[in-house]
């Protein structure tokens, strides 16, 4: 079964990722990394052991900081290095991270590669955050008595569908993993049916739930001065976007202005590089907008107010925006894509829209829906009142905003069970 595995993905290489990735480079100059995700990076740590956390991209790079601190505080001899597989996952994480792990982009899943990366990182342990099952990965790194741990691991609906076409397979793929730290009851009883073996599976909690909230003091007057806003002026933001539902929360900004004409709405789409297919749509739609990025200059050139719509076209700052947000709309759950995390509004005491698909995100959902902190939406009718009875109640924000920071902060501890499982399984003597 490996045999066929590594072909059907030498098949996806050739015919899918080589193309896609030649075709970002040619339009948009995203490199390749091509000697990175063939394992030809130098040695970490000139082959000192290294402790391996992979984070796929964005989202799973940030839910991994308070792992991070709680392993260099726990052993500051052991270096780190961080794999991603995206280049905005990378850029992450050599900005948030710099000189606490060294960062590479994880390889292509082949024995061949996987061995040699093996070799070159020497690691004493991998982390996997959240559920990266690399078969060809796991084996090398079993061949050679490395642990591994699935971190913060949690099963979506679409996922768990297709891990069940293949159980056989994926059971000794599985056996491979040391210890399944989950995030849920359900995300533990997925895992166990697709072959773990029970006794190595723990529910630890979401660890997201534990990221602290680092803005600085002063933040929220900074971003409001970047974005050029005026004193009092309101904003909502629509975070992490998909197409299919920019046009709908265009249909609520428009509506809210009639009440609210100096309204600001702040688009986030969930890839930075749909940035001008948004900016296409709103030209089309006849809606004067900005990059993020030309601001505040473009105001300050202009002389005048900022457009009713920014769009974000930069990495990394969208949670400390929902900061500065009277209403937060949290994308990807309008359209079925599974949702995307609702907690970093929650945790800055923000109420939260969200539509009814948010399978990939379901506990924090549940967490947020049943605490009374977020209205779920179907349509753009729905998210257009809704949106307008947030913001001509302060009261009802603060409530809600209320609700979903206590519920939160009720939920913390899934980080120090995640430590000392490393101490018990990975790492002896990790323990927090």
């Amino acid at each position: 079964m490996y045999a066929l595995y590594t072909a059907v993905a030498l098949i996806g290489l050739v015919t899918v990722w080589l193309p896609l990735a030649l075709l970002r480079w040619l339009t948009r100059g995203v490199p390749l990394n091509a000697r990175a995700r063939l394992g030809g990076a130098a040695p970490s740590d000139a082959g000192r052991p290294s402790g391996w956390l992979h984070a796929v991209s964005v989202g799973e790079a940030i839910a991994a900081a308070p792992l991070v601190e709680g392993l260099r505080r726990l052993h500051p001899e052991l270096p780190l290095v961080m794999t991603t597989v995206t280049t905005t996952g990378a850029q992450i994480v050599r900005e948030r991270f710099a000189g606490l792990v060294t960062h590479r982009f994880f390889p292509l899943d082949f024995p061949s590669v996987a061995r040699r990366v093996a070799t070159s990182i020497n690691p004493a342990f991998l982390i996997c955050m959240e559920t990266e099952l690399w078969p060809n990965i796991l084996r090398a790194l079993a061949s050679r008595g490395v642990p591994v741990m699935i971190a913060n691991g949690r099963i979506s609906d679409r996922s768990y569908r297709r891990y069940r076409l293949v159980r056989r397979f994926l059971t000794s793929v599985l056996a491979d993993v040391r210890v399944f730290a989950m995030q849920s009851d359900e995300d533990a009883r997925r895992i166990i049916a697709l072959g773990a073996e029970p006794e190595r599976v723990v529910v630890t909690g979401n660890m997201k739930l534990d990221a602290p909230v680092a803005d600085p003091a002063g933040s929220v007057d900074l971003w409001r001065r970047l974005l050029g806003l005026r004193p009092g002026q309101r904003v909502w933001i629509a975070g992490s976007t998909h197409a299919g539902e920019e046009e709908p929360v265009l249909e609520a900004h428009r509506a809210a202005l009639a009440a609210f004409p100096e309204l600001v709405l702040v688009i986030a789409p969930r890839h930075p590089e749909r940035t001008g297919e948004v900016l296409a749509l709103l030209a089309r739609r006849g809606w004067p907008s900005v990059r993020r990025s030309e601001l505040p200059a473009a105001v300050t050139s202009a002389s005048g107010p900022v457009p009713p719509v920014v769009v974000l076209d930069t990495v990394g700052e969208l949670a400390m925006l929902y900061a500065i947000a009277d209403v937060v709309f949290v994308g990807g759950s309008l359209v079925p894509v599974g949702g995307h995390n609702v907690l970093e509004a929650a945790q800055r005491r923000k109420p939260v829209l969200v539509g009814p698909h948010t399978a990939n995100f379901r506990e924090a959902a549940s967490l947020l829906e049943s605490a009374g902190a977020a209205l779920v939406v179907r349509d753009a009718s729905e998210l257009s009142r809704e949106l307008w009875r947030l913001l001509v109640d302060p009261d009802l924000r603060q409530k809600l905003g209320d609700a979903g920071y206590e519920a939160v902060a009720s939920r913390h501890g899934a980080v120090l069970e995640t430590l000392d499982l490393v101490g018990q399984y990975l790492y002896p003597g990790a323990r927090s």
